[in-house]
């Protein structure tokens, strides 16, 4: 049995203890203490496990963004001009190719039109479609693409009722354009070259 005396000296020697300083270990904390100021073995591990985490998402990330196309892809683009415009990579290598002869709005504009014909809202297909037609068919617009007069004016009197579809045409004359007129210029370029000559020597060293 504890003595009141005693009870009195072992509240004494507790009020009497030195006071904890900030960020400073405490004895025989619980290691499951819930505000995370413990520094046992137990919170160094999960945070050191939070890390390990962390690194690994963003080598995972990183891992994809510096994917580069392999040769048989970058090959394949050679082979068919829809092929190219399948992969993200031929697209941005072409985009690169396009902006050098100032006709990069040719491809934006085909990619808005394929984002159009996905859309099913009608609120969004009505918005996407103006923006399409204020951004590139306009003779307002900086952007505009080449179209011949009879594209255009049946796109203005689509204009009253938009649909997903109603770029289809002039859509179709853009991608002729482009795989007619641009891409075997862009298949003679230093850009499709050098990027060709890199993907081999890649393929050499490995």
């Amino acid at each position: 049995i504890v003595s009141g005396v005693e009870m009195r000296k072992r509240q004494a020697a507790h009020i009497e203890a030195p006071s904890q300083a900030p960020g400073q270990p405490r004895p025989n904390t619980c290691c499951l203490c819930w505000c995370g100021c413990c520094k046992c073995l137990w919170n160094e591990d999960r945070m050191e496990r939070s890390e390990r985490q962390t690194c690994t998402k963003m080598d995972s990330i990183e891992a994809t963004e510096e994917q580069h196309p392999s040769l048989d892809e970058v090959l394949s683009w050679a082979r068919s001009f829809e092929m190219m415009l399948r992969s993200l990579e031929g697209r941005e290598i072409f985009r690169e190719f396009l902006r050098s002869e100032y006709s990069e709005d040719n491809l934006l504009f085909w990619l808005a039109c394929e984002e159009l014909k996905k859309e099913t809202n009608p609120s969004v297909v009505d918005e996407k479609a103006r923006i399409i037609y204020e951004d590139y068919v306009s003779i307002l617009s900086p952007k505009e693409v080449s179209l011949d007069s009879r594209v255009r004016e049946g796109i203005n009197q689509s204009l009253a009722e938009p649909s997903n579809l109603m770029y289809e045409e002039a859509q179709l004359q853009i991608y002729t354009l482009m795989h007619r007129d641009s891409f075997p210029r862009f298949l003679n370029s230093s850009v499709y070259r050098d990027l060709l000559a890199n993907r081999r020597r890649t393929c050499l060293d490995t």
